[in-house]
């Protein structure tokens, strides 16, 4: 954490780590929490990570690399905690907040999200949530992987956000990117009604926007009614 908030020029100012702390007499995850103190200069450079009415580019920034340890997908689908989490290169890390913070100031995009939580599917959905349009993307496989499909939709590696181009600025996304140093590809389109995921030309998810919306947002008291029931 000290090597981060050097590496990002963060200043924390406070926080808590719980590591012995129970519920229903389980011990939850070591979980840390940190506060981090910013200052946005010009609040109309600030952007969402919902995708603009309007149809636009949609840009990987980051690769994705073949990690799926400790990530939701195992724990959600496999039942597992465990494996190697994502390396973090903090210099790939500081290039992409650099190339986000320079992007929104000067209007190159309309959107942006982190790849975190749930891996790239996950953001991409969230990006059209909330009165966002639906999207129609393709993604690369990452090398090395034994199932191609499911690492390229739900690995959470670092150094790694979805934006959404301002018209007429792909371009200079593009252009910049590698001079900082951060891997970027258009992957498609946002718009219409549904969200579809191709992995190499595949169709690997075709939803409707609305169902998906309706899974996510209900998540949480979906929960609480499992454990009552």
């Amino acid at each position: 954490i000290g090597d981060a908030c050097r590496a990002l020029d963060l200043p924390v100012t406070g926080g808590n780590v719980s590591l012995y702390n129970e519920t229903d007499g389980k011990a939850v995850l070591p979980t840390p929490v940190i506060g981090v103190l910013g200052v946005v200069e010009d609040a109309g450079n600030v952007v969402s990570r919902v995708f603009p009415a309007e149809p636009v580019e949609i840009v990987l920034l980051g690769s994705t690399r073949n990690e799926l340890g400790g990530s939701e997908y195992l724990k959600a689908v496999h039942g597992l905690i465990g494996g190697v989490p994502p390396a973090l290169d903090l210099d790939r890390e500081r290039a992409l907040q650099s190339l986000l913070v320079e992007a929104a100031s000067k209007k190159w995009v309309r959107s942006a999200h982190d790849c975190a939580d749930g891996g790239l599917a996950v953001t991409l959905s969230e990006c059209c949530f909330s009165g966002g349009p639906g999207a129609d993307v393709d993604v690369p496989a990452p090398e090395g992987a034994s199932d191609a499909v499911t690492t390229a939709l739900f690995s959470e590696g670092a150094s790694r956000a979805v934006v959404a181009a301002a018209a007429g600025q792909t371009p200079a996304v593009l252009a910049r990117a590698p001079a900082l140093g951060v891997p970027a590809a258009v992957i498609g389109r946002s718009g219409g009604d549904r969200i579809t995921i191709r992995v190499n030309g595949a169709v690997a998810i075709d939803v409707a926007k609305s169902e998906a919306e309706q899974v996510w947002s209900n998540g949480l008291s979906r929960y609480f009614k499992e454990r009552v029931a």
